[in-house]
């Protein structure tokens, strides 16, 4: 689960970390009260006007706009509430401004980054920071890699003084910005690890002209599988902000992410679904979704995955891939059978179904007199949709 920036840093605070603080609003008649608040509670004239969405890229986009005094506040409100944000990760769709967040600014003397996520490959957390803050670390890893300051910590052990004195020696700080940043980095991994974070994310982490060092950005993502412990953090949610299909296919208890492509996908099993995707590409085509319906699907289940992959106007043929190990294969074909006479599909639907009452669902597809193409092995399904998905 994403969350937005202006919780993230209430959470940093309620770790001690000191962030670059501010007050959110939604209805443009709070706008001017708002900044009023900012001004007054935090003793400044100038302010940051924010955008509120689950995306990076807000500044290039238009959607971080300092603002000198409250007039300039105003009219950067005013134009950032409501607009469409188009950045380098909401595509060029973009995504639709909410909330606004106003708040306190600062004179940067220098900009850092600094993150925390889990390395899989070294079954450790990997602590990482730059002197090149305020741009994307993925640019930073193509073309200035030494610039990258990593620190691997073991979750059993948690984080030393001494690796924190390294991350902030790395960044070249000296003094008591130094002191300060080892505590913010101390603090920072208390909180990854406190909320089951996947990721927490500062860019800018900031030196202020004055030499204090401070939170200007932040981002926190969180594991879903954790979130019964953190009620708290869980009603955070903005649905708003989540894939519509995403939201729906989790009230059905269906694991759901929409891709590019244009082959559906219904599958039952992680694995297998990863797999399912694999092939398709090995076929020549572009999966359109990850479905995973679980493996206690009911033909309710499968009639409301198939309404799902097929709200997305992309899609031109789809493949049902079964294994029948806890699900029953006739379970499915009586969904297929459902779903293709009420839901009136228009695209080819393959099937492949093997394991447990193969048999039985083989013959209930096919005297059910509705237009389904069987496969038999993955390959021959992935062929068969392919060729479908193109109209060949």
């Amino acid at each position: 689960m994403k969350i937005h920036e202006y919780q993230a840093k209430k959470i940093f605070a309620n770790f001690g970390m000191p962030v670059q603080d501010g007050y959110v609003f939604e209805n443009i008649e709070d706008a001017e009260s708002t900044i009023r608040r900012v001004q007054k509670d935090f003793n400044t004239e100038d302010v940051v006007v924010k955008a509120q969405i689950h995306a990076g890229g807000r500044g290039k986009g238009g959607g971080v706009k300092y603002s000198p005094n409250f007039d300039k506040a105003l009219e950067n409100a005013k134009n950032i509430l409501g607009m469409n944000l188009v950045t380098h990760q909401t595509g060029e769709k973009g995504q639709l401004v909410r909330k606004v967040y106003v708040t306190e600014a600062f004179d940067i003397a220098e900009e850092y980054y600094a993150a925390i996520t889990l390395d899989r490959g070294k079954g450790m957390d990997v602590f990482m920071v730059s002197s090149e803050g305020g741009v994307e670390i993925e640019k930073v890893a193509a073309e200035t890699p030494e610039k990258i300051i990593k620190v691997w910590i073991d979750p059993l052990l948690g984080m030393k003084s001494f690796q924190s004195r390294k991350l902030a020696y790395g960044l070249g700080l000296t003094g008591d910005a130094f002191k300060a940043a080892m505590k913010i980095f101390m603090q920072m991994y208390h909180a990854y690890q406190s909320i089951d974070a996947t990721i927490v994310e500062v860019n800018p982490l900031i030196l202020t002209t004055d030499g204090r060092v401070i939170v200007l950005d932040a981002k926190v993502n969180l594991d879903d599988n954790a979130l019964f412990r953190h009620k708290d953090i869980a009603e955070m949610r903005d649905l708003n902000e989540e894939d519509p299909n995403e939201v729906e296919a989790a009230q059905f208890n269906l694991n759901y992410i929409k891709l590019d492509g244009n082959v559906g996908c219904m599958v039952n099993g992680a694995g297998l679904a990863m797999a399912t995707m694999d092939i398709i590409k090995l076929a020549g085509g572009e999966p359109a979704n990850f479905l995973d319906v679980g493996g206690t699907a009911s033909a309710e289940t499968v009639k409301n995955g198939f309404r799902i992959i097929l709200s997305d106007e992309n899609v031109k043929a789809v493949l049902i891939n079964i294994f029948g190990g806890i699900v029953r294969c006739d379970r499915v074909a009586n969904g297929v059978v459902q779903a293709v006479k009420e839901l009136g599909l228009k695209v080819p639907v393959v099937v492949r179904l093997e394991g447990t009452n193969a048999k039985e669902a083989q013959t209930i597809l096919s005297e059910s007199g509705v237009d389904i193409i069987p496969a038999v092995g993955m390959k021959d399904a992935a062929e068969k949709v392919v060729k479908a998905a193109i109209g060949t």
